[in-house]
């Protein structure tokens, strides 16, 4: 990497990922404190394991910026092929944690594949759609990106990790940005809140208000309707019958008992607080005892009572809500957000589609995490278990989102060169 590179590096990305990495790890400190343990070079603590951690995504970080960026693109898809193949191993030799089978053991440490998997995925995808001749137009372009990112989301999926499978839905995002029709991200939201409604309100009602909607849409709002109109509206309202008839048969065996009655505590259909949904609760009351400016560093009395599960991990920013208040939620979610929109920036300033493509991947996986981890700790989503970026315990989601990250500012230092 020359000198005029180094200059290049975008230094606001670089800071708050540095910020991000050292304020989680406060958080980690703060949410597993205890005076017997309370060195902060105790290794045999998680904040130890941790700092540890942020050593090696350092060492990472420093590594990729001076290797040379052509590296990554040349080398797309034997990385995702050596991850997936990981990801197959891991079916057979993983250790299940939290009804998961997707980590593996390696002495001292473990290693979770599926949070590889996703930057590894995000480069193979990449570099398909910097390939010469890909169009949009052509259905081999949509079944190539669909085989990529559906063979690990399977993977992560035979491994019963919901959580991490679901974050691979996040490429769609990046694939609307090079063209993909905005129907697909329509149709997305509207099985979503098809698939809700059918838990709620009786089928029937539901298929009526359908009907009813199909009727305004033919009579009121179509000006001109012709047989085509027809055929399509009544399609598209069959498709949506089936897809209610079959809400019960997914969601009765093809989701676990523990992510059935999650859903079920978020939708209010049940109350288990000391069960499913004891986590969200004790964590909104950690969150709201910190009011505005919060209880102090050391002080929150929730976690410090281990009355929030996983409160280093999952659960981390109900430890930034009793200690820092209000004013630390805004702060962190302002880091955030700012990240993501320096990654959009970053993006769209590059003249290579590689890089253009990857950056968006980037900034939709950290958008995902954030948007689901948070929601899960406030209550407004099920209880799925994916880390919170740089900020949750875990060396393997530390490591994985610096690779990330330090990929794509690589790239747009080197953004001149069309790679």
């Amino acid at each position: 990497m020359n000198y005029q590179e180094r200059i290049r590096l975008d230094w606001t990305a670089v800071g708050l990922w540095l910020f991000l990495v050292l304020f989680g790890w406060m958080n980690i400190y703060s949410a597993t404190y205890n005076e017997a343990t309370a060195a902060i070079f105790n290794f045999d603590t998680y904040h130890g394991k941790q700092l540890v951690w942020i050593g090696a995504a350092l060492l990472v970080a420093v590594v990729i910026i001076l290797t040379e960026p052509r590296i990554f693109s040349n080398g797309a898809y034997l990385i995702y092929g050596l991850i997936v193949l990981l990801l197959v191993l891991t079916l057979f030799i993983a250790t299940v944690t939290k009804g998961a089978s997707s980590w593996i053991d390696l002495g001292p440490f473990r290693l979770q594949p599926s949070e590889f998997a996703k930057f590894a995925t995000a480069l193979a995808v990449s570099k398909y759609m910097s390939g010469i001749g890909v169009d949009w137009k052509q259905n081999s372009t949509k079944w190539a990106c669909a085989i990529l990112i559906g063979i690990p989301m399977m993977l992560v999926l035979l491994q019963h990790d919901m959580g991490s499978a679901l974050v691979f839905l996040a490429f769609v995002f990046p694939l609307y940005r090079e063209g993909l029709s905005g129907g697909i991200l329509l149709v997305g939201v509207a099985a979503i809140a098809l698939f809700v409604l059918a838990l709620l309100i009786n089928k029937f009602i539901l298929i009526g208000a359908l009907v009813v909607v199909a009727g305004l849409y033919l009579f009121v709002w179509l000006n001109k309707r012709t047989t085509r109109d027809w055929w399509q509206t009544i399609g598209v309202l069959a498709c949506c019958v089936v897809f209610i008839f079959s809400v019960d048969f997914v969601f009765n065996h093809m989701l676990e008992a523990h992510q059935r009655t999650r859903i079920e505590v978020l939708l209010g259909k049940t109350e288990d607080l000391r069960g499913a949904g004891y986590n969200v609760h004790q964590s909104k009351i950690a969150i709201g005892s910190g009011g505005v400016a919060g209880k102090g560093f050391l002080k929150g009395t929730v976690t410090k009572a281990d009355f929030v599960p996983e409160q280093h991990t999952d659960f981390i920013f109900c430890t930034v809500g009793e200690e820092y208040g209000w004013i630390g939620c805004v702060v962190l979610l302002i880091a955030y957000s700012w990240l993501l929109q320096r990654l959009i920036i970053m993006a769209e300033r590059q003249r290579s589609t590689f890089a253009r493509f990857y950056g968006y991947c980037v900034a939709s996986i950290f958008f995902i995490h954030l948007l689901v981890n948070v929601g899960m700790v406030i209550g407004l989503v099920p209880v799925i278990g994916i880390p919170l970026p740089f900020f949750s315990y875990g060396g393997s989601s530390l490591l994985a989102f610096t690779i990330m990250l330090f990929i794509f500012i690589r790239q747009d230092a080197s953004k001149n060169q069309l790679l």
